[in-house]
């Protein structure tokens, strides 16, 4: 393990470092001498976290040796239930390390880098009783429910008695070498399960004595959390990764919002508070809870309810704003005040102890709302004066209401509380005597609202480059689309037919020649709403719409607004990535959105991202409108003796706000030295160099602005091209649950002529290989004059040299991996293969057309097998692993010339040939079938069908197969399938031609098991609904797979019910 001097430190480092890691470690490491604070900016895939945690920990060993092994431990485990130990291991005051981020998955990967050290501190995970409780009962309770039940259980004399609890005190004495060895989350509860402890005590034991303590860093921003921990801070260390939204984190975490709802469900608990401290002197003559406290408290909360009800609105969008002070006029108005807030806090306190054993029989139990109102009032009376009250401002703001309310003539109306100064959290560590506070992150930038919005200095200062070489990124403007129209998507543009139109055909065009997966992020929720559902519609007369020309591509996935949503839409674009019946999968998420936070999009999960627009916050938004007006406010009068310089004012905060935004999102591809990928900027205002400026620094100088959209695809095309020339690591995707998106590369390819079948033995029918969009083929002429033939096959060459050297010798001029580079205008020539390849012509029988020439493309297998006999490799010649699917090229002698006179912008051709030929590739039939060990060599013809014929073949075939199997007959003429035409008519005529489409594609759903069968079962008796149609729906089962009959069975009778009552 190499060792490097760094400062003086002796840094031991489980790689050869690369510069911008030995940069990094020095600032690390000089803002802990010089006991100051850092902030630090390294790209993902940079080995940011391996430094950080080596370079502290280095210093640290200089100063003295671990609390490691039992002789360090001075304190014993006394049995109490308290969350507050007694002391804590001290050797000779060394500095303790708080290292914290933003979820306890990532927290899991940093633990992971810290078993990849040579360092070994002590060290202990914190987390809360959720994540570490084992106890049969209290696992299933959450938040402040399970708080109570958990102290209730641990109390001493108690019936019910936690076993785990009172076996914590044993295992720590036995076991004083715990947490010598990285230990995480999963590994404590493993521990708990194992040999008894709970493992939420063993942690709360074992933070008092360890070098280095993880935890969320809302734990250290919550003061009432923080004050639990028995931390000396007084020179101690605080790191905050992924600290990129740690500014609103921590203004969040001061304010709060009081909604009608919220405030109603109080009252309603308050008035239960009451029945049930009656109700139990009546019974046991139990006084131990006050009825006369809970009345109290219910009539305060109405009071409440009723002077937020009188405040004057004189305008909705507006809202009703005063400064922040005016919180202590409004509740002084109610008797609350700094002496009234403790007493009606305990007696909050007591009513969720008797809301909690009243719900003990009840196995559904939730948080007590009540708690909600302690908690805001420890925010307003926290602290003792109100010095920091200025930073705040009241709003009180109207809310929609339902039609139920209006009828009653209830108003909802939400009473908020904002901090607009986050430094204030941050400010309390520096008066705790903290030794330094270190921030980093992989998209910090801009780096100067960080430090003027946290009130700190941060003498410390990097923005490190990337680790990748030029050639493993494209990073371009865009602003301009296939027709030449800009792309802006501001308030006064963005709701344009023309603008939705023309950025639907540019990501057709990117979704054409991006492989594998592909980022598409909108600045908000409303213009990927309103995009999509354009793009839907949006087509030329007899073409497909935008919509469906990206799903021809890409199988598409669109992040969800409700996060309990979000895990399936990550299994989806998963499932979507592997299918090899397209050449990937598109999702289309949104900026600040849970895609842009969480989630690492490395290899072929995420090879281009696509930013639509500058994603700035509503204007009209009461929240940003006054956080812009406060900073505006103390930009005008500042106070005097501010460290800061140049204050920051509302407009600058508002464009750096979007630009950290389009940073955090663009972050998610290229993760680590062998990835490479397209940044996309779709947008003319990002050609500004005051934009530009603060984009990562690692981007910015491979950033080029782009005239022509023509230039942008052809440089992308090349881009991609080469890609084999940057060896990609493993394909993955890892998120807080590390999913795996590796497309299934362990599988032999079987080549075949013609027809390929998927993973389920479906056949899967051949497309043909499309040229380039046309509609800038005229702005591009000279594309097909300008591809470097050899040097697509230099670099083709050397990535088969990688996959097998005995096959690379005998590729000669091979297409380069993207076909879609090519258009009908080139010369036939470049598409030939050298003569030792097998290059076969297949005679296509056209009715009315007579015959033509077909240059076949073989498939081309990656994955080899080199236990294959010379014979075998000369017979199976390798191809790119980006050609996933067998493209067949229609050509004829008098259509190779361009049809200048198309105006589909962004349209892609159904066909590799001119428009105006009258037939189209319908389906694929075998002949003749031969499997061997290792290869299966299929004959085929292709089956043109004319346009005027009618549309239902492939789905009538698919009917016909259904229950049997996938077969290879040669001609679909059987009974069962002469059935399924007929039905096919009979559905056709039943239903609307928007529902027989719907119907049509989820047929073809359940042939490709893209959705789960239940859903497409559900889908298609939803569209047989109603009397009419019942026949159908009884008809459908024998389409049906059998062993999903009785699944069927129920949704038919569920929908006969449903007829019958209607």
């Amino acid at each position: 393990m190499p060792t490097y001097k760094i400062r003086g430190i002796d840094v031991d480092f489980p790689f050869e470092a690369y510069d911008c890691q030995l940069d990094y470690m020095e600032k690390v490491i000089e803002a802990l001498q010089r006991r100051c604070n850092a902030l630090l900016e390294s790209p993902t895939g940079t080995g940011k976290t391996l430094c950080l945690l080596c370079a502290t920990l280095a210093w640290r060993k200089s100063l003295g040796g671990f609390s490691t092994g039992s002789s360090q431990r001075k304190s014993q485990f006394s049995g109490s239930q308290s969350d507050v130990g007694s002391s804590q291991s001290q050797s000779g005051n060394l500095p303790t390390i708080v290292y914290t981020s933003r979820t306890h998955s990532q927290l899991r990967q940093v633990v992971q880098e810290l078993k990849r050290s040579n360092y070994r501190p002590k060290m202990v995970v914190l987390g809360s009783r959720e994540q570490l409780c084992i106890h049969d009962e209290v696992s299933l309770l959450r938040g402040k429910a399970q708080t109570n039940a958990c102290r209730f259980l641990c109390r001493k004399r108690q019936k019910r008695f936690c076993t785990h609890f009172s076996r914590v005190a044993e295992y720590m004495n036995n076991n004083p070498h715990i947490g010598d060895e990285p230990i995480d989350i999963e590994d404590l509860v493993n521990i708990g399960r194992r040999f008894g402890p709970c493992p939420y005590y063993v942690s709360r034991e074992l933070h008092k004595a360890v070098d280095i303590l993880f935890a969320p860093y809302n734990y250290l921003i919550d003061r009432d959390y923080r004050g639990s921990l028995n931390l000396e801070w007084h020179n101690s260390i605080l790191i905050f990764d992924e600290a990129h939204n740690l500014e609103s984190i921590c203004a969040d975490a001061a304010s709060f919002d009081l909604s009608s709802g919220l405030l109603t469900a109080c009252i309603s608990e308050a008035k239960n508070c009451i029945d049930l401290a009656v109700g139990r002197q009546q019974e046991s003559n139990d006084k131990s809870r006050n009825p006369d406290n809970f009345a109290i408290l219910r009539a305060l909360l109405l009071k409440l309810q009723k002077r937020i009800a009188e405040v004057p609105i004189e305008s909705k969008e507006l809202g009703f704003t005063k400064p922040g002070p005016y919180i202590y006029e409004l509740l002084a108005d109610l008797n609350i005040t700094h002496e009234t807030a403790s007493k009606l806090i305990d007696i909050i306190e007591d009513a969720a102890v008797l809301l909690e054993e009243d719900k003990q029989h009840d196995a559904k139990r939730s948080g007590c709302k009540l708690e909600s109102i302690a908690n805001i009032l420890k925010s307003i009376f926290g602290d003792k004066g109100k010095g920091h009250a200025n930073c705040y401002r009241v709003h009180v703001q109207e809310a929609e209401v339902n039609a139920t309310d209006i009828f009653k003539g209830k108003s909802s109306r939400t009473l908020s509380w904002w901090c607009f100064n986050p430094g204030i959290a941050m400010q309390e560590f520096s008066k705790m005597g903290v030794g330094s506070i270190i921030l980093t992150s992989g998209t910090l930038s801009p780096l100067d609202s960080f430090a003027q919005e946290l009130k700190l200095d941060f003498p410390i200062q990097l923005e490190n480059p990337h680790v990748i070489s030029s050639n493993q990124i494209w990073a371009g403007v865009v602003p301009l689309g296939p027709s030449g129209r800009p792309f802006n998507s501001s308030y006064r543009n963005r709701d344009s037919p023309e603008y939705k139109q023309e950025l639907g055909n540019a990501i057709v065009n990117f979704a054409r020649i991006v492989p594998d997966g592909l980022l598409v992020f909108f600045p908000s929720y409303y213009l990927l709403d309103q995009c999509i559902s354009s793009w839907k519609i949006m087509g030329n007369e007899n073409s497909s719409t935008i919509w469906e020309r990206i799903c021809k591509f890409k199988k598409p996935v669109i992040e969800p607004r409700q996060s309990s949503l979000f895990p399936l839409a990550i299994e989806d674009y998963t499932t979507k990535l592997k299918d090899t019946s397209t050449s990937g999968a598109v999702f289309f998420a949104v900026c600040r959105g849970k895609v842009s936070e969480g989630l690492d999009f490395a290899d072929h999960a995420g090879r281009a991202v696509v930013i639509t627009g500058m994603p700035f916050a509503p204007r009209a938004d009461p929240k940003v409108r006054l956080k812009r007006e406060y900073l505006d406010l103390q930009a005008q009068s500042p106070r005097e003796g501010c460290k800061i310089h140049k204050l920051l004012s509302g407009e600058e905060w508002y464009n750096q706000q979007a630009s950290r935004a389009v940073n955090q999102a663009v972050g998610r591809v290229i993760r680590h030295r062998h990835d490479y990928g397209a940044i996309i900027f779709c947008d003319e205002r990002f050609a500004q160099s005051s934009r530009q400026s603060q984009i990562s620094l690692w981007i910015q100088p491979h950033m080029k602005c782009y005239t022509k959209f023509g230039d942008v695809i052809y440089t992308l095309t090349r881009f991609f091209r080469d890609g084999g020339s940057h060896s990609p690591a493993k394909p993955k995707i890892a998120d807080h649950e590390n999913i795996d998106v590796n497309p299934s590369s362990s599988t032999e390819t079987v080549p075949t002529e013609g027809i390929e079948e998927t993973s389920s033995g479906n056949r899967r029918e051949i497309q043909a290989a499309q040229p380039l969009e046309e509609s800038y083929l005229e702005r591009f002429p000279t594309l097909s004059t300008s591809m470097d033939q050899h040097r697509s096959t230099n670099k083709l060459s050397s990535l088969l040299e990688a996959k097998s050297s005995s096959n690379s010798s005998q590729l000669g001029d091979i297409l380069p991996a993207n076909l879609l580079c090519f258009t009908p205008c080139m010369d036939l020539k470049r598409l030939k293969r050298s003569s030792n390849l097998m290059a076969k012509e297949k005679t296509l029988s056209i009715a009315g057309r007579g015959k033509m020439q077909h240059q076949n493309c073989n498939l081309i297998d990656l994955t080899g097998d080199h236990s294959l006999d010379k014979q075998q490799s000369k017979e199976q010649p390798l191809v790119p692993c980006s050609m996933k699917k067998c493209k067949v090229l229609l050509i004829e002698d008098d259509a190779l010339q361009h049809d200048r006179s198309s105006n589909d912008y962004g349209s892609d051709a159904q066909g590799s040939g001119p428009s105006d030929l009258p037939f189209r590739v319908s389906s694929v039939k075998h002949e003749n079938i031969h499997i061997s060990d290792h290869t299966s060599m299929m004959k085929a013809k292709v089956h043109l069908q004319h346009k005027d014929d009618g549309a239902a073949e492939v789905d009538a075939k698919f009917l016909g197969q259904n229950n049997k199997g996938v077969h290879l007959s040669a001609e679909p003429c059987g009974a069962e399938e002469r059935k399924g035409s007929a039905f096919l008519i009979q559905v056709k005529e039943k239903l609307s031609p928007t529902e027989y489409k719907d119907f049509v594609g989820f047929m073809k759903a359940m042939k490709s098991k893209v959705m789960k069968i239940s859903n497409v079962l559900q889908c298609i008796v939803g569209l047989f609904s109603g009397p009419e149609r019942l026949p159908l729906l009884e008809r459908f089962k024998d389409y049906v797979p059998a062993k999903y009959h009785s699944l069927y069975d129920q949704y038919l009778e569920t929908s006969k019910a449903d007829n019958k009552r209607n």
